[in-house]
């Protein structure tokens, strides 16, 4: 283990392993000018920072790495964190999951550092033992839950929700959808057990539903623009008011402890590129599309409901999350009662690592 120094402007301040499989994760963040010293320590100045204004830093990585799933990440695509370390001296690795189970396991075994994903993988990772933290949430907005849906083929007899009792319903177990499925089914009186789940990540299953295998799907973005603009597929519901908190960037206790101020950059960075996204979501389509193979099109209307902000964690928002997990327990999906609150820093870490554009949302 070595450290790296950095002086930045002070005012940037296995009983669960079915539903999870192994992958990789880091970020990070911020503009500077780096010298190297014969004690492998690494010192920088913020160039946007004021000279008169400064903070040393501590870091123990030189390599961040970064998760992200099959439904791309603009991060990654405008390499934004990239722009911001390399001048530090620290080198940005990417690898992609089909879904958050996966990305979540990665983290599990140590394979990565830092990740976003729905609000459904960090309990499951929680319970089987992951030394998680939750670092920032993702803003919702007026779109949130659009993107997302529980589908069925053009031709499906199936007309509404209740209809699919007694139905094989693909989803990936411990993933966003999970939820989802459960609370869309509490609104017509079903019961978990009243379907047959199959669990299958979205990039498989979405070959066997265009082909009429699947009768009912629960999926998102990009999968559930592609089926309904090309394969006509009906939507049931979307999440639309599900009562979900969202997503959350999530890292590893020892990450996360050990480089506070790099996480905070971090967050601030992705934050960033969110206010941008938000603003121009048509040259987001633009960016997206040739990578992920996506007609512009259908990319637009992808990007026109995806949310791309952050915020930060409070106790109404961990309240929150506390209440979905309580439901898998409820459902007997988890086989124990697990507390958030122990995947949480304290409020004065909390401090240091969410930037101010985090914290002014109440």
């Amino acid at each position: 283990m070595f450290s790296n120094t950095v002086k930045i402007n002070s005012t940037i301040i296995s009983q669960l392993r079915l539903f999870v499989i192994p992958g990789f994760l880091a970020l990070s963040t911020t503009l500077i000018s780096c010298t190297s010293t014969s004690d492998n320590t690494n010192s920088a100045t913020d160039t946007k920072a004021d000279p008169a204004a400064t903070k040393t830093i501590t870091f123990k990585t030189k390599v961040l790495r970064i998760g992200y799933q099959s439904s791309g990440d603009l991060v990654r695509v405008r390499g934004v964190l990239e722009k911001r370390l390399q001048p530090l001296g620290l080198k940005v690795e990417w690898s992609q999951f089909a879904q958050g189970p996966q990305l979540m396991e990665a983290m599990n075994v140590g394979k990565i550092d830092i990740g976003s994903v729905g609000e459904t993988p960090p309990i499951f990772a929680q319970a089987a033992g992951a030394k998680i933290i939750y670092l920032a949430g993702r803003r919702l907005g007026p779109n949130s839950g659009k993107g997302s849906a529980i589908a069925v083929p053009k031709g499906s007899p199936i007309k509404t929700l209740a209809q699919i009792k007694g139905q094989k319903v693909v989803f990936q177990k411990g993933s966003a959808s999970h939820y989802f499925i459960i609370k869309a089914l509490e609104e017509v009186n079903l019961k978990y057990s009243d379907i047959k789940v199959l669990s299958m990540p979205n990039v498989e299953a979405r070959g066997a539903f265009i082909q009429g295998t699947i009768p009912v799907w629960v999926t998102g973005d990009p999968h559930l623009a592609l089926v309904e603009k090309l394969y006509g597929a009906r939507v049931l519901r979307d999440a639309t008011n599900i009562g979900t908190p969202g997503g959350y960037y999530i890292g590893t206790r020892e990450f996360t402890k050990e480089n506070p101020e790099l996480v905070r950059i971090i967050l601030e960075e992705i934050d960033k590129n969110g206010q941008w996204a938000e603003a121009n979501r048509k040259e987001v389509a633009k960016l997206v599309a040739p990578v992920l193979k996506i007609d512009l099109p259908i990319q637009e209307i992808i990007s026109s409901r995806a949310t791309y902000r952050l915020r930060g964690i409070t106790p109404k928002l961990i309240q929150s999350q506390q209440s979905v997990a309580d439901l898998f327990y409820k459902e007997k999906i988890l086989p124990k009662k697990i507390d958030i609150k122990e995947a949480l820093l304290t409020p004065q870490e909390y401090a240091a690592i969410t930037p101010e554009t985090l914290i002014s949302e109440k």
